[in-house]
C-alpha cells in the first residue's frame, strides 16, 4: 500500500508509558509526518462503552470512528486509568480491532497532503497495521520506571492513585497486550529495539534519528 518512494512510514510497537508516544511526536514534528497515538482509539472507545454502556454497539462504534476527529483523541479524559482498563477489555475485540484497522490504515497510507508521510505508535503498527512500513521501532523501558512516570503524569493531572496502584494497573496492562488473541504486543526481528530506560527524551530522539537520518538523506 505504500505510494511512493519519498513517502515516509514509521511504526512503532511499545508496551504503556514506555516513551513511545514523545517520540513518535518528536518524530511528527521534525519530518513533517502526520502523527497518531492508536492506542488513544481504543481509550476513546474505552470511554464510549463506560458512557453508553446499555446502548454500546459495533455500529454505534463504526458511526463514532467514522466522524471521529484528532481533537476527540487528545482529550485529558482520555487519561484515566479507568478508562485505560475499558481499552485494555476493549482491543481484545476482533470485530473492534477491524473497524479501528480501516481508520488506522487511512491515517497511515493516506494523511493529509501537506505531510510526507506518517508515524503511528501502539501495540500492534509493526505487526498488522503497518507492515511494509520504512522504519520500524520497538521502544520499551523497565516497568518500574514505566510507572513511575505514568504516575508523574497522573499527580500533574491531579489524579488521586497512588505509585503501587499504577505498577499493578502496568503489570495488568502488560499481561493483557502480550496475551490477547488479536493482534498481541510483541517485538519482531526485523524492528530496532530502542530501551529509553536510562535515555533522556532528547538522547533517545537523537539516537532514532541517527537511524532514519541513514536511509533518508
Amino acid at each position: 500500500m505504500k505510494k511512493k518512494n519519498n513517502f515516509i512510514t514509521v511504526a512503532i510497537d511499545s508496551p504503556a508509558a514506555a516513551g513511545a508516544g514523545t517520540q513518535a511526536k518528536l518524530i511528527s514534528k521534525h519530518y513533517n509526518l502526520f502523527y497518531l497515538d492508536t492506542g488513544k482509539i481504543y481509550r476513546y472507545i474505552g470511554q464510549l462503552k463506560l458512557k453508553n454502556s446499555k446502548k454500546f454497539s459495533y455500529a454505534l462504534v463504526r458511526r463514532k470512528i467514522k466522524h471521529i476527529k484528532l481533537k476527540n483523541l487528545n482529550s485529558k479524559t482520555l487519561l484515566s486509568n479507568k478508562i485505560a482498563l475499558s481499552a485494555s477489555t476493549i482491543a481484545k475485540d476482533k470485530n473492534i480491532r477491524s473497524i479501528v484497522h480501516k481508520f488506522q490504515q487511512k491515517c497511515a497510507y493516506y494523511p493529509p497532503k501537506k505531510y510526507r508521510g506518517s508515524v503511528l505508535d501502539g501495540r500492534d503498527i509493526i505487526t498488522v497495521q503497518v507492515r511494509d512500513a520504512m522504519f520500524k521501532f520497538y521502544i520499551t523501558a523497565n516497568i518500574k520506571i514505566r510507572a513511575r512516570r505514568r504516575y508523574n503524569e497522573y499527580k500533574k493531572l491531579n489524579k488521586k492513585i497512588t505509585y503501587k496502584e499504577v505498577l499493578k494497573s502496568l503489570r495488568n496492562r502488560d499481561k493483557s497486550d502480550r496475551e490477547r488473541k488479536y493482534g498481541p504486543l510483541k517485538k519482531t526481528k526485523d524492528s530496532i529495539l530502542i530501551n529509553t530506560t536510562k535515555l533522556s527524551k532528547k538522547a533517545c530522539f537523537k539516537k532514532i534519528k541517527a537511524i532514519m537520518d541513514k536511509k533518508i538523506i
